[in-house]
């Protein structure tokens, strides 16, 4: 066993420091706080929401897509997408050159939700951002794509090199 991978066995890890926790922390706290406004108000979870959010922007996608662009597990993305079916707030229909792929859409029922919820959601990211200048914003958005191209690295096992 390469002397790094020993090192790192022995330090311990500070969760309040732990960048990946910290995000999983803030994603959730913030998401938990805009669900609140359309939880009660519509009884959407927000893995349905998720889903409707991005088929409110890309109509079309199959659940597959939808998966992939949200990073939910599949498993999520077909639950949320069953229940939004059965209340009527998205379509499924076969796709015209692939019969074995779906394509969702929402609904008219689905629309207006989606027509109710954007504004606040914005609105609710709007105060959430309001803690930091216009500066600090582009400099979040910039570290931000940063870290969101550089994710793939991960799979990286201490003490090899990329």
């Amino acid at each position: 066993m390469p002397n790094d991978v020993k090192t790192l066995e022995h330090m311990t890890l500070d969760l309040d420091h732990f960048l990946p926790y910290r995000l999983s922390i803030l994603s959730n706290r913030a998401s938990d706080a805009i669900a609140r406004h359309y939880s009660d108000r519509f009884g959407l979870s927000v893995p349905e929401w998720r889903v409707m959010a991005v088929l409110g922007q890309t109509p079309g996608m199959s659940a597959r897509d939808v998966a992939q662009r949200t990073a939910m597990d599949k498993v999520q993305v077909s639950r949320a997408v069953a229940s939004l079916v059965d209340a009527r707030r998205v379509n499924r229909e076969g796709d015209e050159t692939d019969g074995r792929v779906t394509r969702l859409s929402l609904t008219a029922k689905g629309q207006a939700i989606y027509d109710e919820v954007v504004p606040l959601a914005l609105h609710l990211e709007e105060v959430f951002l309001a803690a930091l200048t216009p500066d600090e914003r582009k400099t979040l958005n910039r570290l931000m794509d940063k870290l969101t191209d550089r994710i793939s690295h991960l799979h990286v096992i201490p003490g090899q090199s990329e």
